[in-house]
């Protein structure tokens, strides 16, 4: 609903530049807010305050100016000016039901559908020739979570997993790959089911003797100019990275396929072009031997250029040279209207840099919008990233198999007489989800404490408690099948029905606002809110046992709704939904 006075506000103010109330190149930054007391009505703006300088009148004047020409609204019974010039809408209460009964029988819940845009999504990225560790879900699960809201929203995504499957490191593998060969035969493909161990064992080769980095280095060089043995090991390499990380994707429930693996790897034939037409633009300059470009807009705190350097002075090339290729690529051959990068906070200033460099140089059209949607990091109890116990890295894997015990265990304790096989099938949702929703429910962009016991908690904002809310409305429904809900209608009375009907009504700004910044905590906390609107609801309203048969099927369609949204939000942030606990 905010979202719909918003768009009677813009009219408004279209209209206002026509009569030239306001200059015509006027932007105005609408706000629409929920009263917090409801006899002031539903919602507010202050609209009439920020136009009071470029109108030249009172407030109140303009807020009267402002009701005069708003366009006729089903949805709003009244609207009136407070205070200094404030505008309070009523929001009619037939038009509340009517819209949620329109919900009830959409796939998209009554959302409109915005103007589609076809929008690229790099996420996840491991580097290739490790197993996937904790430091990757985020990026993972976040851009996932987008991904699914976009896509619902009827956008073309194209999903990007820039692997990182290029570079230096490769050289040592291939070298150590081939010293396990000569030594133990097809056998040394063994070490590959370990990936971490084998990548270990080879720095340290490459550590102790230069023999070997010697024949690592030159390994990378024959890979980059396209030698069939390197490329052979290579792809071996590859595939048994990619097999590991998509195990991973397949427990997450994340909707990444090997066919949407676009790799560093992928630009390498371009990565001479990029040098040569910054080059042909004026851009590039030479720094110690090494291509670099300076931008003025960003300098040291001593005001010294901060260089993006292109090309090495050994010739190699950097993320930036395969950034703005991958950039190109998107612009050009995917006609991407939003780039989306879902990367480590961290990296802030190094796509600050590529994207300005790509809009100077002319690799990306004027209208693609380059996003950086950073994200902060997972931290143990001590509030720094998440390790071992030993100090290691920790596996996801392993963290995934450390939540389906815990999450056993919890199943078991509150289900002692469960058969095994139901058991473990509903510890393996809770337990993945749990994860999941810990890490989405916070803002993506703060770091946080990981913390089995409190995500696997039935008490607060986590993913058992949600799961618990659906199967409570499920339960409702098993002991109603033989009510007749195909001429029911939705009505409005009491004020638990109503609040819970203006908070399922909200689901639409909700999702605008996670997939325009790419937020999937403000729709783990809509969703949070809704069954907490509905607990109280329930309590205040009786379903089956409703005064009236009319009452009943009513409240009915209101859990209905509750339900299918709650299944809606759960799975646009990849958490699957049980019909039992």
């Amino acid at each position: 609903m905010k979202s719909h006075i918003a768009s009677l506000l813009e009219q408004t103010v279209d209209s206002f530049k026509q009569q030239g109330i306001v200059p015509a190149d006027f932007q105005a930054r609408i706000q629409v807010e929920r009263t917090k007391d409801k006899s002031h009505g539903d919602l507010a703006t202050n609209l009439a305050m920020m136009l009071t300088k470029v109108a030249k009148k009172n407030p109140r004047d303009i807020a009267q100016l402002i009701i005069d020409n708003l366009p006729a609204s089903s949805h709003v019974a009244k609207v009136e000016i407070a205070g200094p010039g404030f505008i309070n809408f009523f929001i009619d209460e037939n038009a509340l039901a009517n819209q949620l009964q329109d919900a009830l029988n959409d796939d998209h819940l009554g959302v409109t559908l915005p103007a589609k845009q076809t929008i690229v999504v790099d996420y996840s990225s491991p580097n290739l020739a490790k197993e996937m560790h904790v430091g990757h879900l985020r990026s993972t699960i976040i851009g996932d979570s987008v991904v699914r809201a976009l896509e619902f929203l009827g956008h073309d995504v194209i999903r990007q997993n820039h692997v990182g499957d290029w570079g230096t490191q490769f050289g040592m593998l291939l070298a150590y790959m081939e010293e396990l060969r000569a030594a133990n035969g097809e056998k040394a493909d063994l070490e590959l089911s370990d990936l971490e161990t084998f990548y270990r064992a080879a720095k340290v080769r490459f550590d102790e003797s230069e023999e070997f980095a010697t024949r690592a280095r030159n390994l990378v060089v024959s890979l980059q100019s396209g030698d069939e043995y390197c490329n052979k090991l290579w792809q071996e390499f590859n595939d048994i990275s990619l097999h590991h990380c998509h195990d991973v994707y397949e427990r997450l429930g994340v909707s990444l396929t090997r066919a949407d693996v676009h790799g560093e790897s992928a630009y390498n034939a371009d990565l001479a072009q990029v040098v040569k037409d910054l080059d042909a633009k004026g851009l590039l300059s030479e720094s110690n031997g090494a291509k670099v470009v300076f931008q003025e807009e960003f300098r040291t705190k001593e005001g010294e250029p901060l260089p993006v350097i292109i090309q090495k002075a050994d010739g190699g090339y950097l993320y930036a040279t395969s950034d703005l290729a991958a950039m190109r690529y998107r612009s050009n051959v995917l006609k991407a209207d939003r780039a989306l990068y879902f990367v480590d906070l961290r990296q802030a200033l190094h796509f600050q840099q590529v994207f300005s460099l790509a809009k100077t140089a002319g690799f990306v059209r004027e209208e693609l919008s380059l996003e950086h949607t950073g994200f902060g990091t997972m931290n143990g109890p001590d509030g720094r990233p998440f390790k071992t116990r030993s100090g290691g890295v920790v596996k996801l894997v392993d963290l995934l198999d450390e939540a389906n015990t815990r999450a056993i265990e919890l199943v078991r304790s509150k289900n002692p007489d469960m058969d095994e096989a139901t058991l473990i099938e509903i510890a393996r949702v809770v337990g993945i989800s749990s994860v999941k929703y810990a890490d989405l429910s916070k803002n993506r962009s703060s770091d946080y404490i990981f913390s089995f016991e409190q995500m696997l908690s039935f008490e607060g904002n986590t993913a058992p408690y949600l799961l618990y809310a659906y199967t409570r409305i499920a339960g409702i429904f098993k002991r109603a099948e033989d009510v007749d809900l195909s001429q029911a209608k939705i009505v409005l009375e009491h004020d638990k029905e109503k609040e819970l009907g203006t908070k399922l009504a909200q689901f639409g700004e909700v999702l605008t606002r996670m997939t325009e910044k790419g937020l999937p905590h403000v729709m783990c906390a809509y969703v949070y809110e809704l069954a907490s609107e509905f607990s109280s609801f329930y309590e205040a309203c009786p379903v089956l046992a409703a005064e009236t048969e009319e009452q009943k099927q009513s409240r009915l369609l209101l859990s209905h709704l509750t339900a299918k949204t709650l299944k809606t939000g759960l799975s646009l942030l990849g958490i699957e939904t049980l019909e039992r606990m």
